[in-house]
């Protein structure tokens, strides 16, 4: 495990099942301590049984998905879940193709453990890593040289060792040779949680499912624009939620308000002294500024 790298994950260029994985928007999480039956509890989903491998696990899925009413967008899906030795004991794995959302809950479910996820969003070009440690997120990233959490920088030895392209202090190194990304992150992985994580590992295992159910939207405060054009102008505004209320009410409140007609006294003296108006003058209306 100490050893390993983005190059014993490059089977992931050649796998079926990536590639599926890719497509469709993933989610892997593995939770140390916590049994798959747990998980699935703590996850809100509602249980489905048992499936053999990943081909059970995707026709469960697709089951699901061709009941949806695509009149109205549902984000539930069908996640599996199994048992893998790793570092201290036996880990949970939980795959689901859920389009990156990623598993509810998972702070509480680091609570006294540890949380290893990554996920893609289908085909985009974005692909998230979170590591949470006893109910907190310790280090997040899309580009590990770009990190967040609690704390960012305590896993940049490790980026660097599986062959992220980091200089000693997180930053970007251009002279460093280029690394497959997600392979990258599949060894970051297995360092932080002893599971080798293989084609076979996650096509042959019995998947306990569950239909995780969609996640009621979170409140939302503000909203903040931040732009930096090419000439490296930044354009930032920020309005908070009572701002953006107020301002679409006026807006509703004008669209709703009746267009006024008043009559244009200069059109009897325009008829008089010139025999004829314009056609705007004619009209002789406007809608009230």
């Amino acid at each position: 495990m100490d050893l390993v790298t983005a190059h014993d994950y490059a089977w992931i260029r050649t796998s079926p099942l990536f590639r599926h994985m890719m497509e469709s928007g993933y989610t892997l999480t593995l939770i140390r301590g916590r049994s798959p039956q747990e998980v699935l509890r703590a996850m809100g989903a509602e249980p489905r049984g048992t499936e053999e491998g990943t081909a059970g696990l995707i026709e469960a899925d697709d089951a699901h998905r061709a009941e949806v009413d695509y009149d109205y967008w549902d984000e539930s899906y069908i996640a599996g879940a199994f048992r893998a030795p790793g570092e201290h004991g036996d880990w949970t794995v939980v795959l689901g193709f859920d389009g990156g959302l990623g598993i509810p809950r998972v702070e509480t479910l680091s609570e006294g453990g540890r949380v290893v996820a990554h996920s893609s969003n289908g085909g985009k070009p974005i692909h998230l890593f979170h590591w949470f440690e006893d109910g907190e997120l310790r280090t997040a990233f899309e580009g590990p040289s770009a990190r967040d959490g609690g704390s960012p920088d305590e896993l940049v030895p490790l980026l660097r060792e599986v062959g992220f392209p980091l200089t000693p202090e997180g930053e970007h190194d251009e002279s460093a040779p280029v690394v497959d990304g997600k392979a990258a992150v599949l060894a970051l992985t297995e360092r932080l949680t002893g599971v080798r994580v293989t084609e076979s590992l996650l096509r042959d295992a019995t998947y306990e499912l569950g239909l995780v159910p969609e996640q009621p939207a979170e409140e939302w405060t503000g909203l903040v624009i931040d732009i930096t054009d090419a000439h490296g102008e930044r354009l930032y505004k920020e309005w908070t939620y009572e701002e953006i209320a107020a301002a679409s009410d006026r807006a509703r409140a004008e669209a709703d308000a009746p267009v006024v007609i008043t009559y244009n006294e200069s059109l009897t003296k325009d008829r008089s002294e010139h025999g004829r108006v314009s056609s705007e003058q004619e009209r002789g209306w406007h809608a009230p500024e």
